[in-house]
């Protein structure tokens, strides 16, 4: 039996074919045509699915879609996409007059969680937490084997949740989020702060200037024993350590696993968000451990956890 996993991002919209043990049978890709509208796009994907398997087979089972955006899974839309340019619209049934098939879409960081909790690094436990750190802060949390979604699926916000108050601006329009301290953008923030304040810091030599600055240049000068390098270090794993906490104390998940550029650190950053949150007691004294994953799926979560969507839903 397969399926088909869709992953709608903001330049192109990744397609794939999925069996049920979740490898990938072959994939293709459509460009994120914003300008023809939604209805260019849901058509672009549903001649690609076409061109990709026998939609009369009937070991084909259906379609999952993870799209960004707040999301209703339970009526397969879509009420908000700001960089889809999209307002209220109705995915799933759109694709169905294409595709005549059960579908299912979801947000795409809650997609991206199941395809972990169901494929990935999260595979042998019932209760995980996903959070990328990209650009911003997503995630998705898988309690009990199912996907959390909240009231009108528009819950699991978890980049959202207010770490300081009053604290730094978030692109939300909120302040102190998560986002606004763990994110690829938040790192760079402050390398570029720390670089600034100490001229003889070593990631001068790695970014000659401000513009060079990435989300490496912090780790790979703080692995070299640069002070200014390990005060940003410091900095990033205490606030996404104490988010970590928070979520351990509110789900008593057994694993949280990080995805996103920022993890491409591996074992340093690993390392050294389990020593944080390892003093801290996880919030207060025997409560149970969580392990602390990177994610395994790579650039094709999306794909495997849309696909997950219709395997979990027939189960």
């Amino acid at each position: 039996m397969y399926c088909v996993g869709v992953d709608i991002g903001g330049m192109s919209v990744k397609i794939g074919v999925v069996d049920e043990k979740g490898n990938i049978l072959k994939k293709d890709r459509v460009v994120t045509d914003v300008a023809g509208g939604p209805h260019k796009i849901i058509t672009d994907i549903g001649n690609c699915i076409k061109s990709l398997v026998d939609i009369n087979d009937r070991d084909f089972l259906g379609i999952g879609i993870g799209c960004p955006g707040a999301i209703n899974s339970a009526r397969g839309t879509v009420d908000r996409a700001f960089n889809l340019n999209w307002y209220h619209v109705a995915l799933a049934d759109e694709l169905a007059r294409i595709i005549n098939t059960h579908i299912k879409v979801s947000n795409d960081a809650n997609v991206a969680a199941l395809g972990e909790a169901m494929y990935g690094a999260g595979r042998t436990y019932t209760d995980s937490i996903f959070l990328t750190l990209g650009t911003g802060v997503g995630g998705g949390i898988v309690l009990d084997g199912k996907l959390y979604e909240g009231n009108e699926s528009k819950g699991a916000e978890l980049g959202h949740m207010v770490l300081v108050v009053d604290g730094e601006p978030c692109s939300c329009g909120r302040k102190g989020c998560m986002e606004a301290y763990c994110s690829a953008t938040a790192l760079i923030r402050e390398t570029k702060k720390a670089m600034t304040a100490d001229k003889s810091s070593l990631m001068w030599k790695v970014a000659p200037t401000l513009d060079d600055v990435d989300g490496k240049t912090a780790f790979e000068c703080s692995k070299q024993g640069d002070r200014a390098a390990n005060e940003v270090v410091n900095y990033f794993v205490k606030y996404l350590g104490e988010g970590m906490l928070n979520f351990a104390n509110i789900f008593r998940p057994q694993a949280i696993i990080l995805g996103g550029g920022v993890c491409a650190q591996g074992d340093y950053l690993i390392y050294k968000l389990k020593d944080y949150c390892k003093d801290r007691n996880y919030g207060f004294a025997d409560t149970p451990r969580f392990d602390i994953l990177t994610a395994r799926l790579g650039n094709d979560a999306g794909i495997i956890g849309a696909a997950g969507l219709i395997f979990a839903d027939i189960k």
